[in-house]
């Protein structure tokens, strides 16, 4: 009988190592180790434990402290993890260091950010805009990055350019960072012209950070079905839908989610992408109610759209999952101040109902759940920017003109 062969590709095992420095608190840098889990299951490895050290500041050779460092290699070697992956950038000497002290691959939140845009880009723009990134985040590590490359090996942060014959000069690194941008700007280009030929349609963009339900909430107004699935980043390239609520038509685009600490070199090359927001008459924010640090991830998507640009445009602040929203109760004999875990759903609206510049609605897409109410508050938007953009083709829907003509 022969023997038979098990084909199942082994995953990869990883260990998370985090530092909580004077400018960070603990609960922070829990939040930001849990995103790290969600990420490294996201890029296909097994995360299977989480190393966390207080220090003053990053220890400028190794990251953590020598004694920490030891714990590590141990646990590494006692279970033969495949890679370290650290929750902040690493320099180039760092990565050596660790390399040679704990004999696996290691790797910084940017280098798996960048090896799952890698995974998840299917055009041939994302790609480009990827490979970009990739080459710039690989420029300044060429010495290190070489000599581990030359296995040939596949797994996380081994994608794209490290697959392709080895090229230690820095001047074709150089050459193709060049080329790739060359090509972008031709594609940004063609994307433009796109742009123009889309006629006098109101634009709105879907805005927020990965994972809260962009593109779910796209399937829904649009009746289409753009890829939606429960992993960070499953939507890259940006869709563009032609909407019609009551009597109006719209476009309505679906974007790449945004991250705390996204690599500068891949908001770099996505700006390109994120022209869809620029150029858009108004945005919808949409926001994970149910996620533990809904007002930070808010805080990072505004800090982003101010970086390209795009922070001044009339928006809606959309609360997504509501049904999945838990509070804990207080004790009726608790005196202390209410946090923020404490209020209910109720609550929770009274009071961004009350801060909030800009209309503010509480949704569940999966459920559908307030979903006419959104439809009637775009339409109520869309309307008013038509009748001021467009009075002359305001009869064709229905709509009163516009004084101003």
């Amino acid at each position: 009988m022969p023997e038979l062969i098990d084909t199942k590709i082994r995953k990869e095992t990883a260990i998370l190592i985090g530092v909580i420095t004077r400018h960070e608190t603990e609960e922070r840098v829990t939040e930001y180790l849990n995103e790290l889990t969600f990420l490294v299951d996201t890029a296909g490895a097994i995360p299977v434990k989480r190393f966390v050290q207080r220090l003053e500041m990053h220890d400028s050779k190794t990251f953590v402290g020598s004694g920490k460092l030891t714990d590590i290699k141990n646990y590494v070697q006692e279970n033969e993890i495949d890679i370290a992956i650290f929750d902040d950038e690493l320099n180039p000497s760092q990565i050596r260091n660790l390399e040679k002290a704990l004999s696996c691959r290691i790797l910084d939140r940017n280098n798996l950010i960048l090896d799952i845009f890698a995974r998840r880009a299917r055009t041939a723009h994302a790609k480009t805009q990827v490979e970009l990134a990739q080459y710039q985040y690989l420029l300044p590590r060429l010495t290190r990055m070489w000599t581990h490359l030359e296995r040939q090996r596949g797994g996380i942060g081994l994608r794209g350019p490290g697959e392709r014959e080895i090229e230690t000069d820095r001047r074709i690194i150089r050459d193709r960072i060049a080329l790739l941008k060359q090509k972008l700007a031709k594609i940004d280009k063609q994307k433009a012209t796109q742009r123009g030929n889309r006629g006098n349609m109101v634009q709105i963009a879907l805005v927020g950070y990965t994972n809260v339900g962009k593109s779910t909430i796209m399937n829904l107004l649009s009746k289409s079905d753009v890829f939606a699935e429960d992993k960070l980043f499953a939507t890259l390239d940006t869709t563009v839908r032609k909407v019609v609520i009551g009597n109006l038509p719209f476009l309505l685009s679906d974007t790449v989610g945004f991250i705390r600490k996204l690599p500068h070199d891949l908001v770099e090359s996505f700006k390109s992408t994120l022209d869809e927001v620029r150029e858009s008459d108004m945005l919808i924010h949409v926001v994970d109610i149910s996620h533990p640090d809904f007002e930070d991830q808010i805080n990072t998507v505004e800090q982003t759209l101010g970086e390209i640009g795009a922070n001044n445009k009339p928006t809606i602040i959309l609360f997504n999952k509501i049904d999945a929203y838990s509070h804990v109760e207080k004790e009726p004999d608790d005196l202390t101040p209410s946090a923020k875990e404490n209020l209910t759903l109720d609550d929770l609206k009274k009071t961004w109902m009350a801060k909030s510049d800009y209309p503010a609605l509480f949704i569940s897409a999966l459920e559908k759940k307030n979903i006419d109410e959104l439809k009637q508050i775009i339409y109520n938007k869309v309307k008013e920017i038509h009748i001021k953009r467009y009075p002359y083709n305001n009869f064709l829907f229905g709509l009163p003109a516009s004084d101003n003509h």
